[in-house]
């Protein structure tokens, strides 16, 4: 069973400026209401640490593989519920820039594995809540130090 998850937001901003508050991982439980940690050495066949907290649901700490951190263009990750096909997500954010000085940010996941069925409501709502919470929050501080610099 499989199922993807999709989220956009339009910030305006250049891709770098994105790129360099997402991948400030330091500062996410400063303004990340949805990843509330990330640590490791973020590069590509590297295994990170990352601690998701949905709004409305519990919290999870995991370790997902880094498959593509394409500076100012992509951040993916593979992660998987205790064993690789039970539960797994490749997690993406994928910035792409609309040539009039913003960006779009989509941020998704495609959901795999016997149990995907079991957390569709999670997925649908907790998730979904979180990804759009993120995308909020991110705007938000792009956008606002953009205008500080």
């Amino acid at each position: 069973m499989a199922k993807e998850l999709k989220t956009q937001i339009r910030i305006e901003a250049s891709p770098a400026q994105v790129w360099a508050v997402l991948t400030d991982f330091e500062k996410y439980p400063d303004w990340n209401p949805f990843i509330k940690s990330l640590t490791g050495q973020v590069a590509v066949g590297k295994t990170i640490k990352a601690r998701l907290e949905p709004p409305g649901g519990n919290g999870m700490t995991f370790t997902p593989k880094v498959l593509a951190f394409e500076k100012n263009k992509e951040f993916r990750w593979l992660g998987n519920l205790f064993i690789k096909g039970l539960f797994d997500g490749e997690h993406r954010f994928e910035l792409t820039d609309n040539g009039d000085g913003s960006t779009t940010l989509v941020q998704s996941e495609q959901f795999a594995g016997i149990l995907v069925p079991l957390f569709n409501k999670m997925i649908e709502v907790n998730t979904r809540n979180g990804f759009e919470a993120m995308n909020q929050k991110l705007k938000e501080r792009v956008e606002k130090e953009k205008k500080q610099s």
